[in-house]
């Protein structure tokens, strides 16, 4: 892949990365509840996701199922449940403060905040629809696939990552210091709560 066309595909992972969605709502809700650095479990369970997609799309499954009105409905609707159920626990989870946390998550396993940061993004057929658009912009059929593909996951992962932790992930512990009052985490759960559902409906009914 050309220099110039690299940077490109940078700039464009950068600027799809910083696009708030339920990724960077469950990163900041994962920060805040389990912490900054174990967020990171949620951001590569997010970026596991990203590269099936991406695969998806590479190996042509991706055209069937944006050509699928069934199998498209079937993983929006699926996704848009998951995010809604993750939503209402959120809200209705009750302040903790005796160990200063939130929904009692602070000590939740790595591999549960992983694979809720997997399904989070997994269930986003319109991710396949995007990487169907997104990706033959950056794929030149002349030259060897596979090194092409590649490069293109390891740079939108690589991105994410530093954008989901070192931003939205970063950006939630301003709002720590909420966590240390039984009304602070009320209401940081129920923003997040709302969130998580706003964003499943959106995911639901939007086309």
């Amino acid at each position: 892949m050309q220099f110039s066309l690299w940077l490109a595909l940078a700039g464009a992972g950068a600027l799809i990365s910083f696009t708030p969605g339920a990724g960077a709502i469950n990163t900041m809700s994962n920060s805040l509840t389990a912490g900054f650095r174990r967020s990171i479990w949620g951001i590569l369970g997010q970026q596991l996701a990203l590269v099936v997609h991406i695969v998806i799309v590479a190996l042509g499954v991706g055209v069937l199922v944006a050509g699928s009105p069934v199998a498209f409905n079937v993983i929006r609707y699926a996704g848009a449940a998951y995010l809604v159920y993750l939503g209402i626990r959120q809200f209705l989870s009750k302040p903790d403060l005796e160990h200063e946390k939130i929904a009692g998550l602070r000590n939740e396993p790595a591999w549960s905040i992983f694979r809720r940061g997997l399904w989070v993004n997994l269930l986003n057929p319109k991710a396949i629809v995007f990487f169907l658009a997104f990706m033959p912009q950056f794929i030149r059929p002349d030259q060897p696939l596979l090194a092409q593909y590649a490069v293109l996951a390891a740079t939108v992962v690589a991105i994410d990552i530093l954008v989901m932790w070192f931003f939205f992930a970063a950006a939630a512990r301003s709002f720590e210091r909420f966590t240390h009052s039984a009304r602070g985490q009320l209401a940081l759960n129920r923003s997040f709560g709302v969130l998580f559902v706003a964003v499943g409906i959106l995911l639901a009914f939007l086309h």
